[in-house]
């Protein structure tokens, strides 16, 4: 037992256990939440710069790609301006600049008036703009963070450094985006920009001044690697208890998954499954979980995050997370990437249960989820509460052409959660989703949802594509026994099914007629009583 008192722990290297910590707990002495390891330091030396706006020098080595100020999440100096600290609008749209053009996923076309010639977007260096877009036109599942290659007024296209997940038109229009990462951009109080080749930070307070006022930047993207040798040498029974950990970065560019089957040039008995899980530059969380058994993470706190709050990569077995907060976080609450279908299952019968998680996706709105499980099955995921996000609560995923055999999704359970205010910017989703589960009749049933409250499925006004359902269970997500739920509040309808036809089983749903609301165990639903945080 390490005991660890309160107080702040900075973090400037990631922490590493491997199978000699096998055992070990390391516990916040004086209560949950009171040792916090803290993943930024403080920027201070703010002179005035103009129109509100404050300077200060930044003695770093490598950039950093969030900020925190005011007690929250700046946003990267952008435009049009975000409408609101919860919301990605408001956006433009693509245009098709060529004929020829509608499928690259690399040339944006842009309106004239949406960029201004005048703006100062350092294309061509080593720190240009960057556009965040739902790619795909009119689909709004993914989001990419790709920085600006060069710009071309005359054909009112922007050639970006990376492809995007898809190109930017299709048959219902463009694709949503903003530009961000311009000096030229910062107008707007918590906004920032930082002139890293000048080493330069700007800021500006919503008060107008810096008195009081704390900015951190981030040292680190994780706090905390857990990771054995090998799948067959994990770090087994190893517990944190009771840790705060915050203010992590995120990274220079993103993108959901690999474009094309194979594109990974890994040799894999599912190519495909290349397009479904995270490219390995983006595979961890501010605590990362690989190769390990038994791991215990309780009474975390883990808040302001760049990316995933925890990550278990590939061989991870019974994992518990329970009685922990998560909040304000950059992509997903807690994310399960389980090895690749037909080679050997390795990641199954995790335990996630009285967790509150809320405000996902703050910097990857698309694809994010509150809990997503990835190609990993037996898993429980209760009492939980997730609130706030672009897109899923609760997403257990793997590929549809994958045959169930070498599925390793089955079996799952979800019971006594609520989701609420999910969906707020995506389409062709709700906030429970499946995808690829079970492929192959017969459909029975080896997954169970129940106690389920779903609250509040309604996207920006501007999302182009299908509305928000309730429950989703899109290609594959089936053998569900779904029994006492409860949709309200829904864009589109409360259930969408498989387009295979009737797979799933019910009793004693709302979008049925006979619902017995009295059935419904509302107050065991959400965390429980024991929860040992104050609930947002």
């Amino acid at each position: 037992m390490v005991n660890l008192k309160a107080g702040t722990y900075q973090v400037d290297k990631t922490i590493t256990f491997d199978d000699r910590d096998s055992g070990v707990t390391f516990r916040s002495a004086d209560g949950p939440g009171k040792a916090v390891f803290e993943g930024a330091r403080d920027v201070t030396g703010w002179t005035p710069y103009k129109d509100g706006i404050f300077k200060a020098p930044v003695d770093v080595s490598q950039p950093f790609y969030s900020l925190y100020a005011e007690g929250k999440r700046a946003t990267t100096a952008r435009y049009p301006n975000r409408q609101a600290d919860d919301a990605w609008a408001p956006y433009l749209r693509s245009i098709l600049f060529d004929s020829t053009k509608e499928a690259v996923r690399d040339q944006l076309g842009f309106n004239t008036g949406d960029i201004d010639p005048s703006w100062d977007l350092r294309l061509g260096t080593d720190w240009p703009a960057q556009v965040t877009v739902w790619s795909g036109g009119s689909w709004s599942w993914f989001t990419d963070t790709i920085p600006m290659l060069d710009i071309n007024f005359t054909k009112k296209r922007t050639t970006l450094v990376y492809p995007a997940r898809y190109g930017f038109i299709n048959s219902g229009g463009g694709s949503r985006y903003f530009v961000q990462n311009s000096l030229s951009l910062l107008d707007q109080a918590g906004e920032y920009y930082l002139d890293y080749p000048n080493k330069m930070l700007y800021y500006k307070p919503a008060g107008g001044t810096m008195d009081g006022v704390t900015v951190l930047r981030p040292t680190v993207t994780q706090v905390f690697s857990v990771a054995g040798a090998s799948a067959n040498r994990r770090v087994e029974n190893l517990t944190l208890d009771g840790l705060t950990i915050q203010h992590t970065d995120f990274m220079e560019w993103y993108r959901y998954g690999w474009n094309q089957t194979g594109d990974s040039g890994a040799k894999r008995k599912y190519p495909k499954y290349d397009t479904q899980i995270e490219l390995p530059r983006n595979r961890w969380g501010a605590i990362t979980l690989t190769n390990t058994r038994g791991v215990k993470l309780t009474r975390m706190h883990l808040q302001q995050t760049g990316f995933t709050a925890i990550e278990l990569l590939f061989a991870n077995e019974k994992t518990t997370v329970s009685d922990s907060l998560l909040e304000h976080l950059g992509n997903d609450g807690i994310k399960v990437e389980g090895g690749w279908p037909g080679e050997g299952d390795v990641a199954h019968g995790n335990t996630f249960t009285n967790n509150y998680i809320h405000h996902i996706g703050e910097l990857v709105p698309g694809d994010s989820a509150g809990v997503e499980i990835m190609n990993s099955g037996d898993n429980e995921i209760s009492h939980t509460v997730v609130e706030h996000g672009a897109r899923y609560g609760i997403s257990i995923e793997s590929r549809p052409e994958i045959p169930n055999a070498d599925n390793y999704t089955s079996g799952n359970t979800v019971h006594h959660v609520r989701l609420s205010h999910l969906a707020q910017d995506s389409g062709d989703t709700g906030p429970f989703y499946a995808y690829g589960v079970r492929n192959q009749p017969p459909y029975t049933p080896d997954a169970a949802v129940s106690q389920l409250i779903i609250d509040d499925a309604n996207a920006d006004p501007s999302m182009p594509d299908s509305k928000p359902y309730g429950v989703h269970m899109d290609f594959g997500g089936c053998a569900f026994a779904f029994s006492d739920i409860k949709v309200t509040n829904t864009e589109s309808d409360p259930y969408h099914g498989p387009s295979a036809g009737p797979c799933d089983t019910f009793a004693n749903v709302s979008w049925e007629p006979g619902f017995d609301d009295s059935r419904m165990q509302y107050d065991q639903i959400g965390v429980l009583p024991s929860f040992p945080y104050e609930k947002p």
